[in-house]
């Protein structure tokens, strides 16, 4: 069964991984429709697929030869495609993290989502790379259960700060604490009770915020720090015309302390790890791509005859997550995230 797909924005990954993911898995998708803010990149990629341009989401969303829909880039419209696509019952794959600062637009999401009888799913593509695929297995068999886990992000920041509003090629502070977040959940495999979070305010950013900071608690019988617990920050501090401070010693994307050894990951495909026997390193890039995962995924959650609401609940669970790190920070207090309090 091959979906017919119509794409919405043409992000940062459209060359390195959606474009080349939907050449190689063609015999289960075909790009139907292409919509972008960008009228001449629109054109190249309908020209590429053989598919038609569409100006604006709802038509393309309305179209009779577009079963699933690919929103691919934050632009202005926000949640709006995704509404759009629920009101006409198409399945959607979400390359554009939730970028969601209210919680209400958050529970109307998902009930939007859960009406309509979707498949729903959010790329968070450190969940299918191939190192965290093997530190999974490696935690299963040789290091143990996960204690302490560090998650660091550091990027740079354009002369006079990043803008509010996310761009093609910005990504906001809010999006990747979500992905880290749910990066972390998914190498623990349980879930935090509570967090506590940190920001440091920079007049010369616009968007506020020049670093932020997480932490997790996956403590499950009430006693703080008897769990493993998730360090996880994300810093834009160094100015884009300081390249070698930018490019020095880049910290781990992910660092995490086992039972029985320690492992680092750099992504996509290098992961480092030690246990009594010494040092191990493996290199996985002859894995099958991340975004070729990816799209698998999304296709056999939208071909099933089960329906799949683990991945909409994964994505609402971590922004949520990420919203009560900034609610811990602005009352001063460690906040309560115990599933059963969403």
């Amino acid at each position: 069964m091959k979906l017919r797909a119509g794409i919405i924005g043409l992000g940062e990954s459209w060359e390195t991984r959606h474009r080349p993911a939907l050449r190689a898995l063609s015999d289960r998708f075909e790009v139907r429709a292409v919509c972008c803010e960008v009228a001449h990149l629109a054109q190249q990629a309908a020209r590429d697929f053989h598919a038609v341009e569409v100006d604006g989401f709802r038509a393309l969303c309305a179209r009779d030869d577009v079963d699933v829909v690919l929103i691919l880039s934050p632009e202005w419209y926000g949640l709006l495609p995704v509404l759009a696509a629920c009101d006409h019952g198409k399945s959607v794959y979400c390359g554009a993290a939730l970028d969601i600062e209210d919680p209400t637009q958050a529970n109307l999401l998902k009930t939007r989502v859960q009406q309509a009888g979707i498949a729903f799913m959010a790329e968070f593509a450190q969940r299918l790379a191939p190192a965290t695929l093997r530190l999974k297995e490696l935690i299963a068999t040789r290091l143990g259960k996960a204690k302490l886990l560090f998650c660091h992000r550091r990027s740079s920041v354009s002369p006079g700060g990043s803008p509010r509003r996310p761009t093609r090629y910005c990504p906001t502070m809010l999006r990747e604490m979500i992905e880290q977040v749910d990066w972390c959940r998914y190498v623990v495999g349980e879930e935090p009770t509570s967090v506590v979070g940190i920001e440091h305010a920079c007049t010369e950013m616009r968007d506020g915020d020049d670093y932020q900071m997480m932490s997790l608690d996956f403590s499950q019988q009430g006693e703080l720090g008897t769990g493993a617990i998730a360090q996880i920050s994300c810093g834009r501090y160094l100015p884009t015309a300081w390249p070698e401070a930018v490019a020095f010693r880049p910290p781990a994307a992910l660092q995490v302390c086992c039972e029985r050894g320690v492992a680092f990951i750099d992504l996509p495909a290098t992961l480092t790890w030690f246990d009594e026997a010494g040092r191990h390193m493996e290199s996985l890039d002859s894995e099958r791509p991340v975004g070729e995962r990816l799209l698998m995924q999304f296709y056999r959650a939208v071909t099933s005859l089960v329906r799949k609401t683990s991945d909409m609940s994964d994505a609402y669970r971590a922004l949520m997550l990420t919203l009560a790190a900034r609610q811990s920070f602005a009352e001063g207090r460690r906040i309560d995230v115990r599933p059963q309090n969403d």
